[in-house]
């Protein structure tokens, strides 16, 4: 099973778990309810899917990795208590709340979500003490005499014994009582994500052409030798960092990331010539329609005269372009949408004498609303950003209409609306010119390597690109639609239809 499939099934069996009755009452018996265990080599997003998991199901999440505890800390101290028992006295040990079990009564209190993952990573390498533990937890969902609260579903994970030398075995006992799954590296699925997270584009470009160098583990006499999906998506911030202050990649770096020095020297190599042919074709002045005519015919012979891999690299650049402006766009989109739903709700005002100061009002609330969910963790760095920003725009609003000496009710609402208008068509011009871009890049692509594997690669490249297929889906693109029908023939519906999916 691949990581997109897993993180599928454990989506799955969290609706599952969780499914209750007319009266609230769990349908699914807890005793039935089995702990998902993944197994799989290190680094290919484990953890991901199951922040990924618990987002989309809307409940809480605790994470571990269980390797850093001790035998104490995850069943906690023993205590002395006094108990009576047939009229006599007796001191017993009993033992404090496992800080386990204490991280998801916080996580509860802190987010008011009553359900939620527990993950614990890396189970099968603890230490002998805490061996024991591990397996009644798998067993029993219990830390000593703790429970897991009721609504929580328990997800574990581990590498298998080839990546990891302290690695224990479970026995039949405790993975007859687990659901196992096993999850192998899978290059296309990664791609996927890469897309979506805004993966450095030269390492989707080099793992297109060779999917062989995306996952390696090599143990021999020499040593640990290893490229992994974590080291690629860690070294793709870096170059990100690194170009942003024009510091120099190099083998010696990749190297740091990939620890395989074949492959970290290949994707150097390659990172300078995508580099270099970036700075050589322009491809940002070719699809704006800023470069000159003789320019423009100097990079069509020498994209005619190129060899396969500067091709394919060349139809990269163009789709690395063209996914700024679709993330430019989605940006914006969201942006205006969400300042829309503010701005509508201040309309119940617009009769108030002192409308500005009922803004300003509103504005102080978001900003504290915003303040208490980031305490409590219950919004993301990226949502976040996207409420700031629109409290900030009608901070801004606020202040216009104060120089404009406008405080009623009604004439705030149509300045505003005013205000509003003038973002649209801003937005619209960027539709237009992401447009453009498209329907020159065709073009580009077209004249350099006519309807071969490259336009056939653009082709598939915007189809599988959730943001470009969005925004060709809302706002059309001809040159597509007509390679589609070219190139793909009975396909086309299809990737109409791929397109109209994500409306």
């Amino acid at each position: 099973m691949n990581i997109k499939e897993a993180k599928t099934e454990i989506m799955n069996a969290v609706r599952a778990y969780l499914r209750k009755d007319e009266r609230g009452s769990y349908l699914y018996p807890p005793l039935r309810q089995r702990p998902i265990l993944l197994m799989g080599p290190p680094g290919i997003g484990k953890t991901a899917i199951i922040e990924q998991a618990a987002d989309a199901c809307q409940v809480g999440l605790v994470a571990y990795t269980i390797t850093h505890h001790t035998r104490q800390s995850a069943i906690g101290l023993p205590h002395i208590v006094s108990r009576r028992y047939q009229g006599q006295e007796y001191s017993i040990t009993e033992y404090t709340l496992s800080e386990i079990i204490a991280s998801v009564y916080e996580c509860m209190e802190r987010t008011g979500k009553r359900e939620g993952i527990l993950f614990l990573d890396e189970i099968n390498c603890v230490s002998e003490t805490l061996a024991p533990t591990m397996l009644q937890f798998l067993q029993n969902k219990t830390f000593g005499s703790h429970r897991v609260p009721e609504g929580w579903v328990i997800v574990a994970a581990g590498n298998p014994p080839e990546y990891n030398k302290s690695v224990r075995e479970f026995d039949i006992v405790t993975l007859d009582r687990v659901r196992k799954i096993e999850i192998q590296a899978d290059c296309g699925v990664w791609l996927e994500y890469a897309l979506e997270r805004g993966i450095h584009h030269s390492v989707l470009s080099y793992l297109s052409l060779k999917k062989d160098r995306f996952y390696q583990v090599e143990n021999s006499a020499d040593g640990k030798f290893f490229v992994t999906a974590r080291g690629w998506e860690d070294l793709s911030e870096l170059i990100k960092s690194y170009e942003e202050l024009g510091l120099a990649v190099n083998a010696d770096l990749v190297i740091q990331f990939l620890q395989k020095k074949d492959t970290a020297r290949d994707f150097a190599a390659y990172y300078q010539l995508y580099r270099k042919y970036g700075e050589d074709y322009q491809i940002q002045e070719i699809l704006s329609g800023e470069i000159s005519d003789a320019g423009y015919q100097e990079k069509l012979a020498m994209a005619q005269a190129a060899s396969f891999e500067e091709r394919f690299t060349v139809t990269e650049l163009v789709l690395d372009v063209l996914q700024n402006g679709f993330l430019e766009y989605e940006g914006e989109t969201r942006f205006l949408h969400r300042l829309q739903e503010a701005l509508r709700s201040l309309k119940a005002e617009a009769r108030s004498a002192v409308f500005a100061e009922d803004l300003k009002k509103r504005i102080l609330q978001r900003w504290d609303t915003l303040k208490t969910k980031e305490k409590m963790e219950l919004i993301s760095g990226e949502e976040a950003c996207l409420e700031a920003r629109v409290t900030e725009t009608l901070e801004e609003y606020l202040l216009i209409l104060q120089k404009e000496h406008i405080s009623g009710g009604e004439q705030s609402v149509q300045r505003l609306g005013e205000l509003f208008e003038e973002r649209e068509s801003v937005r619209k011009r960027k539709i237009a010119e992401i447009r453009e871009k498209l329907e020159r890049a065709f073009g580009f692509l077209a004249e350099c390597f006519g309807e071969e594997q490259e336009m056939i690669l653009l082709v598939s490249g915007l189809t599988k690109n959730r943001r470009a297929a969005e925004f060709i889906g809302r706002h059309g693109c001809d040159a597509y639609l007509k390679y589609c029908d070219v190139l793909l023939g009975s396909r086309e519906e299809e990737l109409r239809q791929a397109c109209r999916s994500y409306l």
